[in-house]
């Protein structure tokens, strides 16, 4: 009874925010109508087109992307782990060419991010091939109308992001008259990440579900139902997820980083690093993207539906498989790569037109194309939720070839080793 509560709560609070951000940013474009002949010190003129461009190309991309991944699953990963650090460096010298005080710190910060996702490229190389295969046979047999569904989110996303942008530029534009503008900014960047993420996981509670009954019991769901009941059941668990997933992510990423630069060493910096990992192990039983399976399967709670799910995977003994799955690195490396090629698109039509929003209009941008990425490869990374949980639920399913069990077999084998090793 209190989850139903809360789920409703949840619920309420997202769509009263979404008329709330609305109501903000029709506001500030009629402020922006008004009141922009009398600015002096910023030109919408100047301002428009390259974030709108950046959006409209973060949507073709995205959407070409996915359908890349579809079409030739064996060589977007090993393709994406290359790319995103080149575009990734690419952005940051562009960030450096700008030559202001915040440019130079984002530039360097992109650089060394660059630097870091060529050398986790190499180390997780080996994992490549299992990554490949595993993500071929989860997408070998898409949800009817998938794409359709993924087309028209992306407009979706394009089209509310469009709708933001011009909001951004109504607050810019009363910058000089109040310091609320900084607010409204942030505001709206909340709303965004808030927004697209609801999306992005309500594509994945929808391709799940579709997914895992056929898998499971050979049952095939019409997707718009899915999607149907996604919305009207399920928007206060998704509303949750969205808020929840992110923050445990980047707490275990901190934990996982922390305990990886430590290793066995004993210096101050690295004491707590069992302790984050303690933190970290706890907080992925209570949120996990895994457990949006449950969530669209059971009309579960995301918390609960994560629990349960993790419980499973240790039954069966893949949790770790599942924490050397590369499927949610390759999504996040593609939102990645997608945000920086917004960002070169609007930095260097901004540099052409006006040198002076090249800095704010690069990093607004590079926000939408991460998103919009995210977004795009959504069902991919349902497949593969699905495929992993409707293994764990039954190993000896006939709909299921020997991907899994030849990777536990030479990861027991590893284990077999490494413990020789260390006697």
């Amino acid at each position: 009874m209190a989850g139903h509560i809360v789920r409703n709560v949840f619920k309420i609070l997202f769509y009263v925010h979404l008329f709330l951000i609305a109501v903000l940013v029709i506001f500030l474009i009629i402020y922006g109508i008004v009141y922009a002949s009398h600015s002096h010190h910023f030109d919408p003129n100047m301002w428009y087109p390259p974030l709108l461009i950046s959006t409209a190309c973060s949507g073709i991309v995205g959407f070409t992307w996915q359908w890349i991944t579809f079409k030739n699953p064996t060589k977007v990963i090993k393709t994406m782990f290359r790319l995103s650090p080149l575009l990734t460096c690419a952005m940051g010298i562009l960030f450096v060419y700008i030559g202001s005080a915040l440019s130079l710190v984002v530039g360097i910060l992109a650089l060394v991010c660059g630097l870091v996702q060529s050398l986790y490229g190499c180390w997780v190389g080996p994992r490549f091939e299992y990554a490949n295969r595993i993500l071929s046979v989860s997408i070998a047999d898409p949800p009817v109308k998938c794409k359709t569904m993924t087309f028209l989110s992306i407009l979706i996303g394009v089209l509310y992001c469009s709708f933001l942008v011009c909001g951004i530029c109504g607050a810019r534009i009363m910058a000089n008259r109040t310091n609320l503008f900084a607010l409204f900014i942030l505001l709206i960047l909340l709303s965004l990440g808030w927004t697209m993420q609801f999306l992005k996981n309500v594509l994945l509670v929808t391709v799940s579900r579709v997914k895992y009954m056929n898998l499971a019991g050979g049952v095939i769901i019409d997707t718009r139902v899915s999607l149907h009941n996604t919305v009207k059941y399920l928007a206060g668990c998704v509303s949750i997820g969205s808020i929840l997933l992110p923050f445990i992510s980047l707490i275990r990423g901190f934990a996982r980083s922390t305990n990886l630069i430590g290793g066995d060493t004993n210096e101050f910096m690295f004491s707590c690093a069992g302790c984050c990992m303690a933190i970290a192990s706890f907080l992925v039983t209570c949120g996990n993207r895994w457990g949006f399976v449950h969530v669209g399967v059971y009309n579960k709670g995301f918390v609960r539906a994560s629990s349960d799910t993790w419980d499973i995977f240790n039954r069966v003994d893949l949790v770790q498989l599942i924490d050397l799955d590369l499927t949610g690195s390759f999504c996040f490396l593609s939102g990645v790569a997608g945000g920086a090629i917004c960002s070169l698109v609007s930095g260097i039509l901004s540099l052409a037109m006006h040198m002076n929003y090249a800095t704010e209009v690069s990093i607004y941008a590079f926000l939408i194309g991460y998103f919009m990425f995210r977004l795009a490869l959504a069902w991919p990374q349902a497949c593969v939720s699905a495929y992993y949980v409707a293994y764990a639920e039954n190993p000896l399913s006939t709909h299921f070839d020997s991907t899994i069990p030849v990777r536990l077999e030479q990861l027991q084998f590893q284990r077999s080793r490494e413990q020789e090793d260390t006697l």
